[in-house]
């Protein structure tokens, strides 16, 4: 993949990727605002998280990491690509399906394995009942995350990038025909996720037909590709299973406080904005681009290519990350504080966003190292590495809880985030040049820093000057409209004198 063409990838994946963001926005706010922080919501985001955390065990975790470098090189080299995604889709159907039927039986197990706080209360009850709603979420997604990696290792971004919009536009539609009925708007909402994951796997099926690539259900069959892509798969399966049990060990100790979940669930939504657009962009296109060039023994192609995402990445994340240290409470008041939701719910929300913040470029950086080891089929080292962050997170989350409560999760999540992009950065050595930074990109880095930093001072000072407007119903949206313009103005100014960044060297490609 040129250069212009990975580049465009990147922008492809982050204009729909940037979309279903800014519709989880609205999502998000009717969600706080319609029923705000408190047992209700606390009990959706355990049950939701239960189906989303699988999904990512087993169709992100493993799939991005065995399927599609595997169906990039048969495709390359026209080994019967589309007989080894359609054994793969049937054998993944079976296993999600066998997975499902299980929870639905053991949902109460399930919910206090993840939520032990709640026993005892009715967020317990809520919760499992909730859970067996949404958990067939899990089958639909698991499928669209395959077809997803078949398109995005054939260069076709769109469809897969665009298929999370539904969702986001299927629970606001719900949600706003919940409240204006006068119904449960909560019902509505976990009723519709299920029906938007149906959506979402016919979206891409459909792409993925139309791509050439047909497959048809049928008896799962071991054959040899199947072997091996399950022997490179449970290691990935088991390092996102670590990283899934982080959310886990942070929401069991958030249970432990009623109205915790919600304000970290608030915040997580918040700094994902960021990751979702860029780490997300960039781990999708940078995954099979690689594949194909180490393939083809392309090293200098490959750090490039590795080299110009991490600038790519890095140039939009640092100044996110500035500015949810600087003007949290603006932003999440903004944001989320009406109706249902009151002040006292956004400063802690925003507390928890400035936490965040501070962990915010590291877990990009795990999206830009990791393909460097699934790129050559490498999925011990990055459950090794994941496995020390998994005791690193746990030990701070319950170690912490007595000196900070509920907000101790968010303080682990961050340290274990850097933490684990360490153990990649030293494991990546192994090889060699390629999975290095070139002198490009470290001559840019810390004019990238610099720039966001001159920023960030400028919002602190802009903010203070606009703490009124910002607290005033009719001006506060304008007022945030007006530190946004003026933080982007100053951080791209600065950038360009001090030689951040080249909009001009992106466009061509150079290095």
């Amino acid at each position: 993949m040129k250069p212009v063409r990975l580049l465009k990838g990147f922008m492809t994946v982050g204009f729909w990727t940037l979309l279903s963001r800014i519709l989880g926005f609205a999502r998000e706010i009717l969600i706080l605002s319609l029923i705000g922080p408190g047992a209700g919501l606390d009990a959706f985001v355990a049950a939701f998280r239960l189906p989303n955390m699988f999904r990512r065990f087993f169709a992100e975790g493993a799939f991005n990491a065995a399927f599609v470098p595997m169906f990039s090189k048969k495709l390359e080299a026209d080994e019967e690509a589309q007989k080894f995604a359609r054994d793969a889709f049937n054998g993944l159907a079976t296993v999600v399906l066998a997975l499902t039927a299980l929870a639905m039986i053991f949902m109460p197990a399930l919910v206090y394995a993840t939520a032990e706080g709640f026993w005892g209360d009715a967020r317990f009850d809520l919760t499992v009942g909730y859970g067996r709603i949404v958990f067939p979420y899990i089958f639909f997604m698991s499928l669209a995350a395959l077809f997803s990696g078949i398109l995005n290792a054939t260069g076709r971004f769109a469809a897969a990038a665009a298929a999370p919009v539904l969702l986001n536009i299927f629970a606001v539609a719900a949600m706003t025909i919940g409240a204006a009925s006068g119904q449960d708007v909560i019902l509505w909402l976990l009723w519709v996720i299920p029906i938007a994951g149906l959506a979402q796997l016919a979206l891409v099926w459909s792409a993925a037909h139309k791509a050439g690539i047909s497959i048809v259900p049928g008896r799962p069959k071991w054959t040899p590709d199947m072997s091996h892509m399950v022997k490179v798969a449970v290691p990935a399966a088991l390092a996102s299973g670590v990283m899934q049990i982080n959310l886990v060990v942070g929401q069991l100790v958030a249970s432990r406080s009623e109205g915790a979940i919600s304000w970290l669930f608030a915040a997580d939504r918040l700094y994902q904005l960021p990751l979702g657009v860029v780490g997300i962009a960039v781990g999708i296109v940078l995954l099979p681009d690689l594949s194909r060039r180490l393939k083809s023994g392309d090293d200098i192609g490959a750090r490039n290519a590795f080299s110009r995402a991490g600038e790519f990445a890095l140039a939009l994340t640092v100044p996110c990350a500035v500015a949810f240290l600087v003007i949290p409470l603006p932003l999440v008041s903004v944001m989320y504080e009406r109706g249902a939701t009151t002040g006292a719910d956004a400063l802690a929300i925003a507390t928890a966003v400035a936490i965040y913040g501070l962990g915010l470029p590291a877990f990009i950086l795990q999206k830009l190292l990791q393909p460097l080891f699934f790129a050559r089929e490498d999925t011990k080292s990055p459950f090794r590495f994941a496995l020390v962050a998994m005791l690193i997170n746990a030990v701070l989350a319950f170690g912490l809880f007595p000196l900070f409560g509920w907000l101790a999760p968010a303080i682990a999540t961050s340290a274990a985030g850097w933490a684990m992009v360490i153990l990649l950065a030293l494991g990546a050595r192994k090889f060699g040049p390629v999975a290095q930074f070139d002198s490009r990109f470290r001559s840019r880095l810390w004019r990238i820093c610099v720039a966001s930093v001159a920023m960030g001072g400028v919002l602190f000072v802009a903010a203070d000057l606009l703490d009124t407007a910002l607290t005033t119903d009719s001006w506060r949206y304008l007022a945030l409209a007006a530190l946004i313009v003026v933080g982007s103005c100053v951080y791209f100014f600065a950038g360009h004198v001090l030689g951040a960044f080249s909009l001009k060297d992106l466009k061509r490609g150079r290095s």
